[in-house]
């Protein structure tokens, strides 16, 4: 598979504009790998290099991976794609389920991390882990605690649920569109 390497921030905004409709967060450790559902990230500079941020609660099974393994890919989509891709990566954990096995998906190893990227959504950041933060719930307003974070809501529940985020800042190693 080919690399149309370019720099981030030449595709920024439309990063930026799929993120609410969903993007793969793929993180692999201790010989499993795993893709989830975001719907949040930033896209930015910090320390004069590019930045993407990923918000992974808790309880999932990807914080497990990144903590083990401080590296991930974003995996954009681009075009059109087989939507329920998000849907399935979105709903089932990767603890009891090979998301790969089960879609099809086609693994491209990375340039610079050992995570792979997903061919079936070419737009692709390898990252780094260069910094991590658990979110401090007094620091969180009240209607986005009520909203994001009901105490009701057990942590194997998708979507909003009693489990904080991690926010892991990577340094964009490496930016391109896989294809074929």
């Amino acid at each position: 598979m080919e690399r149309q390497l370019f720099p981030v921030y030449d595709r920024a905004s439309e990063i930026l504009n799929a993120l609410p409709g969903g993007i793969l967060l793929t993180a692999a450790a201790n010989g499993r790998t795993n893709t989830m559902t975001i719907g949040w990230g930033t896209l930015g500079m910090e320390w004069g290099i590019p930045i993407f941020t990923a918000f992974v609660r808790k309880g999932r099974f990807t914080r497990e991976l990144l903590d083990v393994n401080p590296e991930f890919t974003i995996n954009v989509p681009v075009g059109d794609f087989d939507r329920k891709i998000l849907g399935f990566c979105g709903t089932k954990s990767g603890r009891d389920v090979d998301k790969f096995q089960e879609l099809g998906l086609t693994a491209v190893p990375g340039l610079e991390v050992s995570v792979p990227a997903i061919a079936q959504l070419p737009l692709t950041l390898e990252c780094r882990v260069i910094y991590r933060r658990a979110q401090n719930p007094d620091a969180i307003p009240p209607r986005f605690l009520e909203k994001y974070y009901p105490q009701d809501v057990g942590s194997d529940a998708t979507g909003s649920n009693q489990d904080f985020h991690i926010a892991y800042m990577g340094e964009v190693v490496a930016s391109y569109l896989l294809q074929p």
